[in-house]
């Protein structure tokens, strides 16, 4: 076999077997693998361009509906799909006071203090189990990992709850859920990756194990925390299960239950409710404006994170 490197990024790989056959490679495919043919490029492609359509065309119609007048929707049957007469009249609706604005306030509050409150926890856990000569690391680490495949319940859990007086306030929708057995997993993973040298250098130089942690450790793990920080961020903010049993006032419903109730109970927020029905607001409208809040910023955080989700995930998992 030769090579021959005609010129820059590209190289022809020609065989004595099959004199007069080349093919051009990137400089980083390994000699013995066939480059990909015309055909599995085009259905690569198809595939690809069909999952983004998948995704991306509800997610139009969602937004393009939201920003309909109601002539608009009634115009297209439900659903609008080309966008005409443009409106903002449904988020200045939801956003001028009331129900909806109230409940994106409970998720906002929510979603902050129970993923500040689970990155302590997860993180001091995994940190403790980490270390090989921590007190009852084994122990705590079966008893963890138990958790996993063995549940109490529903009912018990809703018992001890209401036992400890948390029913009807914001801490039922934060302490039942607040640690994840997997994600500290993933943590102690990448905190075992870290040079042992490095932490016992630091002991040697008097720094006790919060300073370790704090200056050393979680610098050097920016894309595992980043990732479990979004993971257990998500989880709140898409909660909605919890505050169905174990609140009982309206008034303290976060902003999913609200969506659950516009689109499958058709309940418009009593401050909208005139103006879906004298005024030129969309029922409909309000529906896909409250899906969009509750999708905003997921999708806006996501980015900022996306790269860090292949180091700090696999890391983590080949580490443990």
């Amino acid at each position: 076999m030769t090579t021959t490197t005609p010129g820059p990024g590209r190289t022809v790989l020609s065989t004595a077997a099959e004199p007069g056959r080349s093919r051009w490679a990137p400089p980083d495919r390994p000699v013995w693998e066939e480059p990909p043919t015309r055909a599995g490029l085009s259905a690569k492609g198809g595939v690809l361009g069909l999952a983004c359509l998948a995704v991306l065309v509800p997610l139009w119609i969602v937004i393009v509906t939201s920003l309909s007048s109601k002539k608009t929707i009634t115009e297209a049957g439900g659903l609008v799909i080309v966008p005409r007469d443009i409106t903002f009249i449904a988020y200045q609706e939801l956003l001028s006071g009331g129900q909806v604005t109230r409940a994106a306030l409970v998720s906002v509050g929510v979603t902050v203090t129970g993923t500040v409150f689970s990155m302590a926890v997860s993180v001091l856990c995994a940190y403790g189990l980490s270390r090989p000569g921590s007190v009852g690391h084994r122990a705590i680490l079966l008893t963890l990992m138990a958790t996993m495949f063995f549940g109490a319940g529903l009912i018990p859990t809703y018992l001890l709850v209401q036992t400890l007086g948390l029913t009807d306030t914001y801490l039922a929708l934060i302490l039942p859920s607040a640690v994840s057995v997997f994600n500290i997993l993933v943590l102690r993973g990448f905190f075992m990756g870290i040079s042992p040298e490095l932490i016992d250098s630091a002991r040697i130089d008097g720094a006790g194990d919060l300073r370790i942690l704090w200056q050393i450790v979680m610098p050097l793990s920016r894309a595992v925390i980043a990732v479990i920080t979004l993971f257990y961020a998500v989880g709140y903010w898409s909660a909605w299960f919890n505050a169905s049993i174990y609140l009982s006032d309206q008034n303290m419903m976060p902003l999913q239950n609200v969506l659950i109730q516009l689109v499958q109970k058709q309940e418009i927020p009593v401050g909208l409710g005139q103006a879906v029905k004298a005024g030129p607001l969309s029922g409909l409208a309000v529906q896909m404006a409250v899906m969009v809040l509750a999708l905003l910023p997921v999708a806006a955080f996501s980015p900022f994170v996306q790269k860090h989700f292949k180091k700090g995930m696999l890391t983590g998992a080949v580490k443990g």
